[in-house]
């Protein structure tokens, strides 16, 4: 998985409409914002131009963030996908062995991570601890209080 970004065709296409969009009405604003605090007078006092240079120097680092993302990525087809072992795009359903309490989460790359939406990063300590695992198999967390074991119950592409 090294340098490569497994994306969704719908992961892509969002990060996609996100950088034309920083391309064209991000950077119009940014430059109106500067022009309007060039008019402002001496530049060497200007905090509000020192302000609009700060945010074209991030818009364009986010920009370029997104050009690197979609330059590497790899559109994955879950029909492709075996659903044996964990993988990128998996739902994956586990069991806090300790405390028997059981979670689902889907393996997505990190652009496309949510936990509010249980969408784990494979990069996480979480998605690095299960790619690869079985139904049945263990996987050991570690989390800064210590290792979780989690037993794997289920695998799904759906």
């Amino acid at each position: 998985m090294s340098g490569y970004n497994y994306l969704t065709r719908e992961g892509y296409n969002r990060l996609k409409n996100e950088l034309e969009e920083l391309k064209t009405k991000g950077r119009a604003d940014v430059a109106r914002a500067i022009a309007e605090a060039r008019e402002k007078g001496d530049l060497s006092e200007n905090a509000e131009y020192d302000a609009a240079k700060d945010a074209q120097g991030m818009l364009e680092l986010k920009i370029n963030d997104l050009e690197k993302t979609l330059a590497n990525a790899r559109i994955l087809d879950e029909s492709q996908l075996d659903g044996s072992k964990v993988t990128v795009l998996s739902n994956v359903t586990i069991k806090n062995v300790k405390t028997g309490k059981k979670l689902t989460y889907k393996l997505v790359s990190e652009s496309e991570a949510d936990l509010k939406a249980k969408r784990i990063s494979v990069k996480s300590p979480m998605g690095q601890g299960l790619l690869g695992k079985a139904v049945g198999e263990i996987a050991v967390v570690e989390t800064p209080n210590g290792n979780i074991e989690f037993e794997v119950v289920n695998i799904s592409l759906a």
